[in-house]
């Protein structure tokens, strides 16, 4: 053992900083049980980052997997009451256009009402009255009961409530090895993603929450998770196009769902089988083919400004063989490990973020039973705090406190999104509570911070000197984070380089270039 590896204990790892981890932790927390959640990058690093922020009514799996329609309709219900500063209530439509399947279309009243799922029929008039940049080809129209979520606020909340009971959150530290006694794994060797340093941790209980990562976890403890990585890809719109969520009425296909969330919508998705998680993100071909296939149900998609396109990857449990992704079931897998000769190993995968909760009371009932600890879930019932160091990933909320307390001093430092000086401060002293430091992409995840027209070209720099100033940067470390800050902001906008965003990047060029000598 180096010099640099410390040792601590915990009753549970939980491996995996998304919606199931954090929401495990939050779960645990509630039933009295301690645990330390190890996140290899960020919050929602992985699909609980990269999906639409749809809340599903379920009914766009009631043709394929009535489990998870049934599953997505209660667990949403549930949200709305206990989460409701994270959803907007939007509702939603199904709509068909000409040349869909009209079989389908037919059928889908019943299929909603075998799922228990709410569904009322409408006129195309009506559809086209309540959002006009519908096509003027619909032949058949439904509303239904989606709504949108904010993914990053669900899980810093879950997490939050977690860390006030004392569990804790290491970011960018990833496991690397696990150590074994017989059928139990006794020690957990983590490392720090930048730092290289080496913690030990004596666990009773391993959660692996990983999503798509499950298998590698897994083998690390010499288990086996059978994983198809299904890709998909969206798009970022610079402006809400409609009031309600717009559903293609088919079956599932690429191209066929539009959330509007806050300001902008988002538009997807695709999905294709791939072998590598390693470098995740949208292609040209990809961008192309969601603009054209979607332009049949909203016809305005062919003169939009796009802001970036992002990738993530669903994690489904099962064999891929026949290379549809499609077909393999959305509902989640629950593997207590005990047929690998492990008996405090448990990973949990697939499922959805509108059932995240469901999976972590599911995963803590497990976990629980193994740690001796007799308390039910109280997640079912009890609310989600609403904590004021997490409201700022909500659109229009830092415009709103600056100008309620605008102060002369309280410069705007991301004018697209209105992030003023005051709240960056109070992320900067959250992360700090919480024995963490900020740097860019940590306030970017956690506000608007470059999410807004010019991506991060002008933000990025007036955080970074603010940063500076107040002595969280010195010397060079800080244009090191500019450059990885702009990075992640070009892989997106990189697929969509035409026309307005096409002139933005030149001058983006022009200013990190010429002045910093960045080159991405």
């Amino acid at each position: 053992m180096t010099a640099k590896t410390k040792r601590i204990q915990t009753p549970v790892l939980v491996i995996g900083g998304g919606a199931t981890g954090t929401g495990i932790a939050r779960d645990l927390a509630l039933r009295g049980v301690r645990c330390i959640v190890a996140e290899r990058r960020d919050i929602n690093a992985g699909a609980s980052g990269a999906n639409h922020g749809l809340l599903h009514s379920g009914a766009r799996y009631v043709s394929g997997d009535m489990t998870s329609a049934a599953e997505c309709r209660r667990e949403a219900e549930l949200l709305k009451t206990i989460a409701p500063q994270c959803i907007e209530e939007t509702g939603g439509l199904f709509v068909a256009v000409q040349g869909d399947d009209e079989k389908y279309v037919a059928d889908f009243p019943e299929l909603c009402a075998d799922a228990g799922i709410p569904v009322a029929a409408l006129e195309p008039d009506q559809a086209l009255e309540m959002e006009p940049n519908l096509s003027r080809t619909v032949i058949a129209a439904y509303r239904v009961s989606d709504a949108t979520i904010d993914p990053f606020r669900l899980s810093l909340e879950n997490m939050a409530q977690a860390q006030a009971a004392g569990s804790e959150l290491l970011r960018n530290t990833e496991v690397v090895a696990f150590r074994k006694r017989g059928r139990r794994i006794h020690e957990a060797v983590l490392r720090g993603r930048f730092s290289g340093e080496e913690t030990v941790v004596e666990v009773r209980q391993v959660i692996s929450a990983t999503g798509a990562w499950a298998g590698q976890v897994a083998a690390l403890a010499g288990a086996a998770v059978d994983m198809v990585y299904a890709k998909g890809s969206l798009l970022i719109l610079d402006t809400r196009i409609s009031r309600q969520v717009i559903n293609r009425l088919r079956p599932s296909s690429n191209a066929d769902i539009l959330v509007p969330g806050g300001t902008v919508s988002i538009l997807g998705t695709t999905s294709e089988q791939v072998d590598d998680l390693s470098d995740i993100r949208p292609s040209l071909a990809e961008v192309d083919a969601i603009i054209a296939e979607a332009e049949a149900m909203l016809p305005v998609l062919s003169t939009s400004r796009w802001l970036r396109a992002y990738a993530g990857v669903r994690p489904l449990v099962g064999s891929g063989k026949n290379g549809d992704s499609r077909k393999l079931s959305r509902g989640f897998f629950l593997l207590d490990h005990a047929a690998d000769g492990l008996d405090n190993f448990t990973t949990i995968t697939g499922g959805k973020l509108t059932t995240f909760r469901l999976m972590a009371e599911k995963t803590s009932d497990l976990v629980c039973e193994r740690l001796g600890v007799d308390a039910a879930c109280r997640t079912r019932t009890e609310p989600l705090p609403a904590d004021p160091a997490c409201q700022w990933t909500e659109p229009g909320r830092a415009p709103k406190a600056w100008l309620e307390k605008k102060t002369p001093r309280d410069m705007l430092l991301c004018e697209c999104e209105m992030v003023s000086k005051s709240t960056i401060d109070s992320i900067v002293a959250a992360l700090k509570s919480a024995g963490d430091r900020a740097d860019l992409r940590a306030i970017g995840l956690r506000s608007r911070l470059g999410k807004g027209t010019c991506q991060g070209v002008f933000c990025g720099v007036r955080a970074l000197a603010h940063l500076y100033n107040r002595g969280i940067y010195t010397g060079d470390e800080g244009l090191d984070d500019l450059r990885k800050f702009l990075k992640g902001r070009w892989k997106g906008i990189r697929p969509i380089l035409w026309g307005t965003p096409l002139a933005q990047e030149e001058l983006q060029e022009a200013l990190h270039c010429g002045f910093f000598s960045l080159e991405l």
